[in-house]
């Protein structure tokens, strides 16, 4: 990784951190009150001034966290959530994600390896790309979305990765958006129902997500005989 980049990660890393501790300071005295009607008059009169300012900030924020590849997106889309509503923000983030995605894999088939090694892991990039298994074209769409939808994998390495992978760009954009779908309606419902003061019903919404998750993991398992998901997860994860 060269100097400047180094330079320009570090730079856009303390800025996405400075951003959200002025957010948390900016709306933490309302936040507190959120179990009160009057606190959620508030919150959503204070997302109302900032109009559409509002939606660029997080729209970089949601941009800067893909891009660094380092930073979770849960925080984001509870974010999104809470200033936009469950639908509202689930539209946000989804069309957010559509916009990031399309960016980040045309430029990897445009400037190459050298694009992607200078925000990833060279030596990780590398195995993963080396890799048997996700060079087979047949396999490759299949991979993507257990990969996408099994939470902990690291998803916007996978982003950057993709571009030098035997994948359509449409079915690629197509299936990094869409397979995220339990974590983003899950997350950006919680974010609804915190503004209104409803903690239990957000645990609720987690643990539902895990559950479903968690049986669409089992089916694919054991539809998959091949182990091909496991040895996925077991390269990318190295």
């Amino acid at each position: 990784m060269s100097t400047k980049t180094k330079i320009f990660k570090y730079t856009l890393l303390i800025l996405v951190i400075l951003i959200l501790i002025g957010l948390t300071v900016y709306l933490f005295p309302i936040i507190r009150n959120l179990s009160t009607a009057e606190g959620q008059l508030k919150f959503k009169n204070k997302v109302s001034e900032v109009g559409i300012l509002g939606i660029l900030v997080l729209f970089g924020l949601q941009f800067a966290q893909i891009f660094l590849a380092i930073l979770p997106g849960e925080p984001i889309e509870v974010l999104a959530g809470m200033c936009y509503g469950g639908l509202g923000g689930f539209v946000f983030i989804t069309i957010s994600l559509l916009i990031i995605n399309a960016i980040i894999f045309l430029a990897v088939k445009k400037y190459g390896r050298k694009f992607v090694y200078s925000f990833c892991n060279k030596e990780k990039i590398k195995k993963i790309e080396n890799s048997k298994l996700f060079k087979n074209p047949k396999k490759i769409e299949w991979i993507m979305i257990i990969l996408f939808l099994i939470p902990g994998t690291p998803k916007d390495i996978l982003v950057y990765i993709a571009g030098l992978l035997p994948i359509k760009p449409l079915r690629f954009i197509f299936i990094s958006t869409f397979a995220r779908f339990p974590s983003i309606i899950s997350s950006t419902f919680v974010g609804s129902n915190l503004v209104k003061g409803d903690w239990k019903f957000s645990v609720i919404i987690y643990v539902v997500t895990f559950i479903i998750v968690g049986i669409l993991i089992f089916v694919i398992n054991k539809l998959d005989k091949d182990k091909t998901a496991e040895k996925a997860i077991k390269i990318i994860k190295e």
